[in-house]
């Protein structure tokens, strides 16, 4: 599988994580594919075991892409995965093998105020 059939793979993926399309969502896994949350400490694997846990978060939740980048069997996205109204800044390093996502670490990062030391040399974004 090539670079573009991976990236269209991913644009389905992320589109229907958003719509918590959970069976669309995953078809991009391998059934043995190990997902990571290094900071809660947890891995979950199995393909149907991601799934499973996914489908089971109680939170209304939305996906917004802000980047892809890679090739070959290593892919990363930054998005942003907001929980009941709560953004998460997220980013998804993604190892491929034979076309479908073997491994997949997440790490997530919440919003916080900007420090005053360095006001003058910042703009805002949103």
């Amino acid at each position: 599988m090539g670079d573009q059939e991976i990236s269209a793979a991913l644009d389905r993926h992320w589109a229907a994580s958003d719509a918590n399309d959970f069976e669309t969502e995953h078809q991009i896994y391998q059934e043995d594919a190990v997902l990571e949350y290094p900071q809660s400490g947890e891995r979950i694997r199995g393909r149907r075991n991601i799934q499973s846990s996914r489908a089971a978060q109680p939170n209304q939740k939305r996906f917004t892409v802000r980047r892809m980048i890679g090739a070959g069997d290593l892919w990363v996205t930054e998005f942003v995965l907001t929980y009941d109204g709560r953004p998460s800044y997220t980013v998804s390093i993604m190892e491929f093998r034979d076309g479908k996502v073997a491994r997949e670490t997440q790490y997530f990062g919440d919003a916080f105020e900007p420090g005053p030391s360095r006001a003058q040399w910042v703009e805002r974004i949103s």
